[in-house]
């Protein structure tokens, strides 16, 4: 299983599933990240948190521990 968090800089995958259950699933779903979506990372902080990626056309960022809950597959 791959997740959001083991992708590299520059490279866009495609959401498969979301892990996690109640309010942090809901969180995640809220900010675009949905079944089918196409991420790209863009940026990594220095100690690897946060994540900035581009969903839907608009950048957010995404903690470490949130990454983890999002499968994904390579594009």
């Amino acid at each position: 299983m791959n997740t959001l968090k083991e992708v590299k800089t520059g490279q866009t995958v495609i959401v498969k599933k979301l892990h996690g259950e109640g309010a942090t699933k809901r969180r995640i779903m809220d900010m675009g990240i949905t079944k089918g979506v196409e991420v790209n990372i863009r940026k990594v902080a220095p100690l690897g948190d946060p994540i900035e990626v581009n969903v839907r056309g608009y950048e957010l960022s995404i903690r470490k521990a949130d990454a983890e809950m999002i499968e994904v597959q390579f594009a």
